[in-house]
């Protein structure tokens, strides 16, 4: 593995192999403002016009394009040969995508071998019949239309600038691109749920190719084996029930992570798991068999640098530390579906999360809402339901007062029937829609403590409140965006909610005022801090965009970490 390249590490934790290529770093380029290089024979064309360090977004300036304007598509095209025996019978070459926004196709040696419509998840085409021995040509091309309101974009800017909570755009591919050589009858995929209570590990594993082989599962911990099952493939599915000799608990800051190897003929994979119960009781989240109280931060994945890519898998790792340091035990992954990598991070260091999509700027009323999000949905649960840090779903966030119920609905019913422990919140902070959420949650920005302090306080005696954009008034026990408090010591010209406060310590003050009034009120059991680092021009993250800390950590973990009235 050539270390030269960005971003080297091996993209998919959840199930790793030995033979694997990565594609990262000089492709040629091209912008394609006409979407007309089909026509224009691009799929076909021996070389394009530019050149762009992949993965980064050609907006960002660690692509070597930094190019800010709308791109309506987008092309590259490099050249890979092949290590030795990839081409051999009884092989086969995946072609790996992290993520590329929005539409996108890909040609090998000029065959189209694939459209992928999505731009958050990670997708894979079988490229082995288009392959050749020697030197092959790679070509993708991306469309991306958010100004349609017809795909989902998150917080990318529909303007031609950054404005508000809109930051800069992203097209085309912004995750690392790799290639795998398998055998013939491999493991597509692994769905891995722990059943603490009787002491196992259930798995189900999607296979290609290996109708009748025989799959071995073997549990390890600090080395040690720990359990063994293993069965043969009927169709394309395998399901096992692997007993464990000891379980050790994944929790909050004590992640005990086992090892999983699997054999499945030629095919040998690892990956991992993590022991723990989840449920929801009346709102609040029970690990372990004990509630816990979720100290959250808003974490919108944005870079200076990079825009949704990190600059280094280091980084992906540092933003949680950083979290930590100021004492949250997770995070909302806000508009903006993470990447794998980043989850395995979160599995690593004991650190919750909530997994989202990024609904912003698709039009949740109109029916291609459905075509444009659902089947991205299901491939994000597919690909993230066996990571033990996410704790619930919530793939809609402050959807407007006309969304289409029956879409909702179906995102709730769709989302329980893949997942079942998980809980699940329809449309965080505003429009609730009956019966399709499980958790009744509210953002709120106030920023005078008392005023704060005194909106919650009817929920001792379990009355309903009224919210600001809630229709109906409710019960919350999850205030899931407060605080968005304003401060920069450098920069005058950006905003955060409220008034901006005129030092540091006013900054901590009110932060701890509006802190201690969900830690005091029993009827709360979860929080969500807005946010962990600034955004371009919104200046509220308890780091500056480029990560310094604008606080004391220490002082800040005090002020979280306190025990909550719920955990009396």
């Amino acid at each position: 593995m050539n270390c030269d390249i960005p971003r080297p590490e091996y993209p998919r934790p959840g199930l790793v192999r030995s033979e694997w290529m990565n594609l990262n770093g000089k492709w040629e380029f091209e912008i394609d403002h006409g979407c007309t290089g089909r026509a224009r024979g691009l799929a076909a064309a021996e070389t394009l016009s530019g050149e762009i360090l992949v993965p980064f977004c050609p907006e960002s300036p660690l692509s070597d394009v930094n190019y800010k304007d709308f791109m309506a598509a987008v092309w590259y095209k490099r050249r890979v040969t092949l290590p030795e025996g990839w081409k051999a019978p009884g092989k086969r070459v995946l072609l790996h995508f992290g993520a590329c926004d929005y539409e996108t196709e890909v040609w090998v040696n000029g065959i189209s071998v694939g459209i992928h419509r999505g731009g958050y998840v990670s997708f894979t085409f079988d490229v082995t019949d288009a392959l050749t021995e020697g030197e092959n040509i790679l070509t993708v091309t991306a469309r991306d239309d958010l100004r349609s309101h017809n795909q989902p974009a998150g917080k990318q800017s529909d303007r031609f600038a950054s404005y508000g909570c809109f930051y800069t755009r992203t097209t085309g591919i912004w995750q690392t691109v790799w290639m795998e050589c398998v055998p013939e009858g491999y493991i597509e995929s692994l769905r891995l749920t722990p059943d603490v209570a009787n002491a196992c590990l259930d798995i189900e594993a999607r296979c290609r190719g290996a109708e009748g082989l025989r799959l071995t599962a073997a549990a390890t911990l600090s080395g040690r084996e720990v359990g063994r099952a293993e069965g043969n493939v009927s169709g394309n599915v395998i399901r096992l029930k692997l007993s464990l000799t000891e379980v050790s608990l994944w929790d909050i800051g004590n992640p005990v992570l086992y090892s999983l190897s699997l054999t499945l003929g030629e095919d040998r994979a690892e990956s991992y798991f993590g022991m723990r119960s989840i449920k929801w009781q009346n709102g609040t989240l029970i690990l372990n068999g004990r509630p816990v109280f979720q100290r959250l931060v808003l974490d919108q994945g944005f870079y200076p640098d990079g825009i949704y890519t990190a600059p280094s898998d280091e980084e992906l790792r540092a933003d949680i530390l950083r979290s930590q340091a100021m004492g949250f035990n997770g995070a909302r992954l806000h508009e903006k579906v993470f990447e794998e990598r980043f989850l395995y991070h979160c599995d690593c260091l004991g650190y919750i999360v909530w997994g989202e999509h990024a609904n912003w700027q698709l039009d949740v009323s109109r029916p291609e809402a459905w075509q444009a999000f659902l089947p991205e949905w299901l491939e994000i649960l597919q690909r993230d339901y066996s990571h033990p840090a996410i704790v619930g779903w919530c793939p809609l966030n402050e959807t407007q007062a006309d969304v289409d119920p029956l879409f909702v609905k179906m995102l709730y019913d769709m989302t329980h029937a893949f997942d079942p422990a998980r809980a699940f919140i329809d449309g965080s902070g505003w429009t609730h829609v009956p019966g399709a959420t499980d958790i009744m949650d509210c953002h709120d920005y106030e920023q005078d403590p008392e005023i704060f302090r005194a909106t919650y306080e009817p929920l001792r005696q379990g009355e309903a409140i009224r919210i600001h954009r809630c229709r109906e008034p409710q019960i919350p026990t999850f205030v899931s965006e407060y605080g968005g408090i304003w401060w920069s010591d450098t920069d005058q010209s950006g905003w955060g909610y409220g008034k901006r406060v005129q030092s540091r310590e006013e900054c901590i003050e009110r932060f701890r005022g509006l802190t201690d009034a969900l830690l005091d009120n029993p009827a709360i059991s979860a929080l969500c801090y807005t946010q962990l680092t600034d955004v371009e021009q919104e200046q509220n993250g308890l780091y500056t965009y480029d990560r310094r800390a604008k606080f004391d950590p220490a002082v800040m973990h005090a002020i979280l970490s306190r025990r909550a009235a719920m955990e009396e």
